[in-house]
């Protein structure tokens, strides 16, 4: 199993039934990191990590605009354990038109597209977040 994958699908499942919070469990750093881009990109409310080993978990606070809608509209899993996909600093690209963010691993850590570009780094494309 997909420990990326198990939180966006978590995320979007709250998201369609329109929850404020989700719970991810089991706590992880790289969970927490990408989580907490998304927060600094404004599509989440607010990232918290809660508890005490080994019983700690995320939660997160999901973002709605006044009208109800979610602020993430999509999530998609690019590289998956099975199919690793890597990009090179200069072929990355906008996405959704710029509505989107990419997040990808480095081995300086985690980056948005654009921040990845801006360090001329390239690494593992981990998901689209749009």
């Amino acid at each position: 199993m997909d420990p990326v994958a198990d939180m966006l699908t978590k995320i979007r499942n709250a998201l369609m039934v329109k929850k404020k919070k989700v719970k991810i469990f089991p706590f992880s750093k790289f969970k927490f990191a990408l989580l907490k881009i998304l927060e600094k990109e404004k599509l989440l409310e607010k990232v918290e990590k809660k508890g005490r080993y080994p019983k700690n978990y995320i939660l997160v606070y999901l973002k709605y605009t006044p009208e109800g809608d979610p602020a993430i509209s999509g999530l998609k899993r690019i590289s998956k354990p099975g199919q690793k996909i890597y990009i090179q600093a200069k072929k990355i690209k906008s996405v959704r038109q710029g509505q989107g963010v990419r997040i990808i691993s480095t081995s300086k850590g985690l980056f948005t597209h654009k921040e990845a570009k801006k360090y001329n780094i390239g690494g593992e494309v981990v998901c689209d977040v749009w």
